[in-house]
């Protein structure tokens, strides 16, 4: 049995990667925010206050000892009380993530929490969220307020007219959980401008984490010169695909033909923030690279390469607004602007649980003339004739959908016509005669 992976990595830079992370993806202002870790000797690390947190160093992480002795040159977060009530009252939790961002703030000063049941992976990664009554921030009345739902159970607690904590059992546990709620926070509130949401019931969660047989495995050769350029090209896409808010740490999924039946594609729970080469999976002949777990997209990936030779690359991915879409009844035309048609065509709609199939379904479905879908609650799925073009289209697929929610305040969306359409088709779609 292997042995559990020894934290190599000092709480003062796991703090200050994190703060970059979340300061980045703007789901924290400069003034707005804590984190803190607690080592094996039972000290807290935490972000100090009043310190800028778009420019945190190591340095300014303040150690708060067993004991309750400060050390470093600020002192430490003035919602440090509530840190330790959840320590205290959660011996399992290591690490907290507070913050305020926008989707999430505007559920807490509603009253409300998301369901995360709009999503399997946010309900597995998130579980049911809790509510903290308002009290004064810094007070010990927060903390009390904090901790006692924490004793609950919940891992993800919103604060009334405050913002949202979240626990876990490493820094990065709670930062995935952190992330995916406020996702699914904001997927909520742009599908709700579209209609009705769509939630899951428990049988279909279920269904989503059902235990699967792994694929047999292969010893692969030296790689060589096309594999490895594939492999930097593929985890290129990923990185951005992050950087754009397409994808997220734990989701988001994106292969690419190597040859025949081959092809690289993101490994099951590893960061897609930090992806690289080594964390790809070469699947050949429906055998996996041995000592490697690809993505749970491998069935979905390998029927549509066998089905359509022209395919590339396959992206699954997390978009917000495109992924609003998908749990609603209603449809995402792309016939709004030329390049959104040329680019995403008639968007089709893959039914709840297929994706958890051997993926003949899918691959029926889709195709080079019709290369994209939504899957109900679980995101899209986007072909290519090479990695490029499926970044590309996932990233107009995206905009279109967000410019058609925009629209709604405005007015009624001026669909192309069927006459336009016909003259897309004919000047870049149709081959041309050849001379």
């Amino acid at each position: 049995m292997n042995r559990p992976a020894r934290p190599l990595i000092h709480p003062r830079d796991e703090i200050v990667q994190a703060m970059e992370r979340i300061y980045r993806y703007r789901m924290t202002t400069t003034s707005g925010g804590n984190l803190s870790v607690r080592d094996e000797n039972g000290d807290v690390w935490i972000t100090p206050a009043r310190v800028d947190k778009g420019s945190l160093r190591r340095e300014d992480v303040i150690r708060v000892r067993a004991g309750g002795q400060v050390e470093g040159p600020h002192r430490p977060s003035s919602e440090h009380p509530f840190h330790q009530g959840i320590y205290q009252k959660r011996p399992d939790v290591r690490a907290v993530v507070h913050a305020h961002p926008v989707a999430l703030v505007a559920f807490s000063i509603c009253g409300q929490v998301p369901d995360t049941t709009l999503f399997p992976q946010a309900r597995h990664v998130c579980g049911a969220v809790g509510f903290a009554a308002y009290a004064l921030p810094g007070s010990e009345q927060l903390g009390r307020n904090i901790a006692e739902v924490f004793g609950r159970g919940f891992d993800c607690v919103l604060l009334e007219n405050h913002g949202v904590v979240v626990g876990g059992a490493t820094l990065q546990e709670a930062f995935e959980r952190f992330e995916t709620l406020e996702f699914t926070a904001k997927t909520v509130i742009k599908a709700s401008l579209l209609g009705p949401v769509r939630y899951l019931t428990p049988e279909q969660i279920a269904l989503a984490h059902r235990p699967r047989e792994p694929l047999p495995e292969h010893e692969p050769g030296p790689a060589g010169t096309p594999e490895k350029d594939l492999r930097r090209e593929v985890c290129e896409f990923v990185r951005r695909g992050c950087r754009q808010r397409l994808m997220t740490s734990t989701e988001g999924s994106f292969s690419a033909r190597l040859d025949g039946d081959a092809f690289v594609i993101t490994s099951y729970r590893v960061d897609r923030h930090t992806v690289d080469v080594e964390h790809l999976t070469l699947v050949r002949d429906g055998r996996r690279e041995a000592g490697q777990q690809p993505s749970r997209a491998v069935p979905i990936h390998q029927a549509i390469y066998r089905r359509h030779p022209e395919v590339r690359a396959i992206v699954n991915a997390i978009p917000v607004n495109a992924t609003a879409f998908g749990v609603t009844a209603t449809p995402l035309d792309a016939r709004t602007i030329p390049e959104s048609y040329l680019l995403l065509r008639d968007v089709a709609v893959v039914p709840f649980g297929w994706q958890y199939e051997d993926g003949e379904r899918i691959a029926d479905l889709v195709s080079p003339e019709r290369p994209v879908a939504l899957i109900e609650n679980d995101g899209a799925l986007v072909l290519g004739t090479g990695v490029l073009d499926a970044y590309d289209r996932l990233e107009v697929l995206e905009a279109t959908a967000e410019a058609v929610i925009n629209s709604r305040p405005i007015g009624a969306v001026r669909r192309m016509s069927d006459a336009t359409i016909d003259e897309l088709v004919r000047a870049f779609l149709k081959p041309k005669p050849s001379v």
